[in-house]
């Protein structure tokens, strides 16, 4: 018991150094090195003499000779952990809605707006594009997208996800309003900054589509048409109702299970949960609540039926990427993943 005693103080002791230097390179701000020194002082002073803190173990009831004291210091060694794990991860919550907010609004603020002005007034589809690394495919997506549909004209923007190959240069050259992100931060995010564009240059429809090439713009009508038509508030692209090129049978797998997952959990039939061809009316995607940075293709679809839209699939047809590498990560860790997307967001 005395090794134990001395070890643990020697270790309080170098945790207080190590959060003192911390402090002193501006690391830990003056709060958490008090924090340190507490617990730190703490466990110094029970090391050298336990029984200055036999009140605190009357008081809970745990009598000397039994063991039960030492399980009482680690109890209320654990209870203080858990304490701290929860303030850090309450900093590390704040921290990082901080920064998605930071990104969102220099994306939007990158935004051509005076350019936009120039729009003709009337009723729009704005079709947004997250890419990265995409300029080798960006102009043929930009290229085949129709210009107006049944009145409704058509408005391409890319948000540019801090591509290094002048994909918002290429989205540009092909007719496409480009944002670019200052930081990598996903696609999830550059669809948020696109769908916030889109509603402030009043997008009556908004449509997103991938810019790699395996969606294809000429559907684009059967998209947007069920929502024109009033029969539908979020229009889901189905590969499964349509055709697609095969990728790899994990992946396919994948597209039918978590597609099963999402029919479980909100009660209505989805074929196809990680498509990302999709049209969503402009009254509908301000109700959304979407929190995704990454894996959000779930997202939108899983939120529109929590907020009791009318959601239905249409067929569309799926392709290989037409050049370029996929950004998507190996099949178990994309799974991952995407299981924590669909479940963060059914839980809300």
């Amino acid at each position: 018991m005395l090794a134990l005693r001395i070890l643990g103080g020697v270790l309080a002791a170098v945790f207080f150094g190590v959060a003192y230097l911390r402090y002193r390179r501006s690391r830990i701000s003056r709060f958490s090195l008090i924090i340190t020194w507490l617990i730190a002082m703490g466990v110094v002073l029970l090391s050298i003499h336990p029984s200055w803190f036999n009140p605190v173990f009357d008081a809970l009831n745990f009598r000397p000779g039994s063991g039960q004291r030492l399980t009482g210091a680690l109890l209320i060694a654990v209870v203080i952990l858990f304490l701290l794990l929860v303030r850090m991860q309450s900093e590390v919550d704040t921290s990082e809605r901080s920064i998605r907010l930071l990104v969102e609004s220099l994306g939007q603020a990158a935004f051509d707006w005076d350019g936009a002005s120039d729009l003709p007034p009337g009723k729009k589809i704005v079709v947004i594009s997250p890419a990265h690394n995409e300029a080798e495919n960006v102009g043929a997506v930009i290229d085949a997208m129709p210009t107006e549909i049944e009145g409704y004209a058509v408005i391409p923007i890319v948000i540019d996800d801090r591509s290094d190959d002048g994909t918002a240069d290429a989205a540009r050259a092909a007719g496409a309003f480009a944002a670019t992100l200052p930081i990598r931060r996903g696609g999830g995010l550059a669809l948020r900054v696109g769908y916030d564009i889109a509603l402030r240059l009043g997008a009556d429809i908004v449509v997103s589509i991938d810019a790699d090439g395996q969606h294809q713009p000429e559907e684009m009508p059967m998209l947007v048409g069920p929502i024109i038509g009033g029969a539908a508030d979020h229009v889901n692209g189905s590969r499964m109702l349509g055709d697609f090129e095969r990728e790899s049978v994990v992946r396919h797998l994948g597209v039918h299970f978590f597609s099963w997952v999402v029919t479980v959990l909100t009660g209505q039939r989805v074929t196809d949960i990680s498509s990302g061809y999709r049209a969503t009316s402009a009254e509908t995607l301000r109700k959304l609540i979407l929190e995704q940075d990454q894996f959000w293709t779930s997202e939108v679809t899983i939120e529109a039926l929590r907020q009791h839209a009318r959601v239905i699939e249409v067929p569309v047809t799926f392709l290989t990427r037409r050049g370029g590498v996929s950004k998507k990560p190996k099949s178990l860790r994309y799974g991952w993943h995407f299981t924590k997307a669909i479940t963060k967001t059914w839980l809300r």
